[in-house]
């Protein structure tokens, strides 16, 4: 069922669809995907002290709270038309709540692998209002999915990891969004880097775009790891990644090769950052634009910080950066590293005065 009114967002498949691995014979299964705010951050760049134009792609508000949302709506909607049954898929979160939550709108069995108490509440309670069949894997992301890709082409089970083309395929529309939203193609886009498919889909997205004459220009392609999950730029698998943003902490990512290949052919770059810059940027957002986004958000903006002290961007640079996941994803790690407080005050006006310095 589409919307009655011709002009309403119904989905990124039905929007982007001459783009798209799909055909009339292809079930869409959408839950109104994709269409999220590019929002200028013009208080974050001046308190870092730049002078250049930043836009935050907020893929937060997509129907799961994540970007998982637009490869997802396609993976579920070509198992449909391949009869599976079931759909599984490994996940340190973002990718079990929106797995499950197409897979309950497709009416299909969703199984996950999540690494046993190794993943924020928030986004393990949406696999679970799902009805998810949620696997516990005494091991890292990384086992988990080596165990996914076991089971290979098993009869009536599709995999719905990035390592099924179709997910890059339907991530790519976020880049065609952003030229939409701009009217252009920016000069340098930010994101963070954990199992590689969202930089190696934006690039995919910028350049199909630029091949049809939509945009004359393609952004060089930024990418940022945590200092203790960054494979990619150690040059080697890390066999147990540890960082604070949970979304990135993955030490041996599905689309590496094709990660690299797009931040080379952009002349970008895939650098890491500690969990301490992370942290710092992960509070400033929040405090300097009302933007609450989850900690491996804050991976490229601490990145776009360090480069704007060593002056690689430009002045008057058109600077636009992906923030995957919302900040109610993890709860938990917003309280535990607030520098707010609650103020205890008596039930009176006098105190109340008191407590807020009049």
């Amino acid at each position: 069922m589409t919307p009655t009114n011709p002009n309403a967002w119904s989905g990124i498949i039905r929007r982007y669809a001459e783009f798209l691995p799909v055909s009339e014979k292809t079930p869409i299964v959408s839950l109104c995907e994709g269409n999220t705010p590019l929002i200028p951050a013009p208080n974050f760049v001046r308190i870092i002290g730049g002078n250049f134009r930043l836009f935050l792609k907020y893929e937060g508000l997509n129907p799961t709270a994540s970007f998982k949302d637009r490869g997802m709506s396609l993976a579920i909607s070509k198992a449909c038309e391949k009869d599976a049954r079931i759909v599984i898929c490994a996940s340190t979160g973002n990718t079990s709540a929106s797995a499950a939550a197409y897979a309950a709108r497709a009416r299909l069995q969703c199984a996950v692998l999540l690494p046993h108490g190794n993943i924020a509440m928030g986004k393990l309670s949406q696999a679970m209002a799902h009805n998810a069949l949620i696997i516990g894997i005494e091991g890292n992301f990384d086992d988990a999915l080596r165990l996914v890709r076991e089971l290979g082409n098993t009869a009536k089970l599709e995999i719905v990891n990035s390592i099924n083309p179709v997910r890059i395929e339907g991530q790519k529309t976020a880049a065609f969004e952003i030229c939409d939203q701009l009217g252009q193609a920016p000069d340098f886009h930010f994101l963070p880097v954990g199992n590689a498919g969202n930089i190696t889909a934006y690039w995919r997205g910028f350049e199909e775009y630029h091949e049809r004459k939509l945009t004359d220009r393609r952004p060089k392609m930024c990418g940022y790891q945590a200092a203790g999950a960054a494979p990619i730029v150690d040059g080697h698998p890390i066999e147990n990644p540890e960082t604070i943003a949970t979304a990135i902490r993955i030490g041996n990512p599905a689309s590496w090769q094709s990660a690299v290949a797009a931040a080379e052919a952009s002349e970008g770059w895939i650098e890491k950052v500690t969990d301490e810059a992370i942290e710092n940027a992960y509070r400033l957002i929040a405090h300097s634009e009302g933007v609450f986004a989850e900690p491996a958000c804050a991976a490229p903006l601490a990145g776009l910080i360090r480069c704007h002290e060593a002056g690689r961007i430009p002045e008057a640079s058109t600077v636009t950066l992906t923030l995957t996941g919302h900040g109610l994803k993890d709860c938990d790690f917003a309280l535990q590293h607030s520098e707010s407080s609650i103020v205890p005050v008596k039930p009176n006006a006098a105190d109340l005065l008191k407590a807020l310095g009049l």
